[in-house]
């Protein structure tokens, strides 16, 4: 009885440890949100609240179609702009200096995209870079064609142009966060518990 007893407890033991390093491989993960050259201050506004709940971090690459402190960017991202952490860069170039696509795990949202933005897997990745380009031209064509293995695209109907912006980040985002179990988030609710 005593042996069955210490067994079960070096199997709790490990069983629990087991659990805790998945969990912790899981929170691991960073994720990037990239805008490049935004120019609809509603949707940067948008997007930096869409981090700021999921703890993602927002990279802004100039130039922007706005200020910084654009009092519709301001009023779309409400009060969650000191839970934000965000890195501005000056350009395109100096982003991908900074963070080499070679190096780090990065796609490149787009409707020219050669696979779909569910079919990557993004679990077993310890950062993640997903760049989004500006609303009216997307992103840089010889950028798209020089890592097309890495475009991911969202699907929609054929001869339709884009979605909003916006919608595409919390689309990509949301399902990076599906995949790795939604870590260090808020799954349910328990307002109605506490009345």
């Amino acid at each position: 009885m005593q042996l069955e007893l210490q067994y079960l407890t070096i199997y709790d033991t490990i069983h629990t440890a087991n659990i805790n390093y998945i969990k912790g491989m899981n929170a691991k993960m960073k994720l990037n949100i990239v805008m490049v050259e935004p120019e609809i201050p509603q949707n940067t506004g948008n997007i930096a609240r869409t981090c700021a709940a999921i703890g993602a971090k927002l990279h802004l690459v100039k130039p922007l179609g706005f200020e910084i402190t654009d009092k519709y960017l301001k009023r779309a991202g409400l009060d969650y702009w000191d839970k934000l952490e965000i890195e501005e860069h000056e350009n395109l170039n100096a982003f991908l200096e900074k963070y080499p696509p070679e190096t780090n795990n990065m796609y490149f949202s787009t409707t020219k995209g050669k696979q779909c933005y569910s079919d990557v897997n993004y679990k077993n990745l310890n950062e993640v870079f997903i760049l989004f380009g500006k609303e009216t031209k997307g992103l840089p064509e010889d950028l798209l064609q020089k890592y097309i293995e890495k475009t991911i695209r969202i699907p929609m109907r054929e001869h339709l142009r884009s979605l909003n912006l916006s919608n595409s980040v919390a689309i990509v985002a949301y399902e990076i966060l599906r995949q790795v179990g939604f870590d260090k988030l808020e799954q349910i609710s328990s307002y109605f518990d506490k009345k």
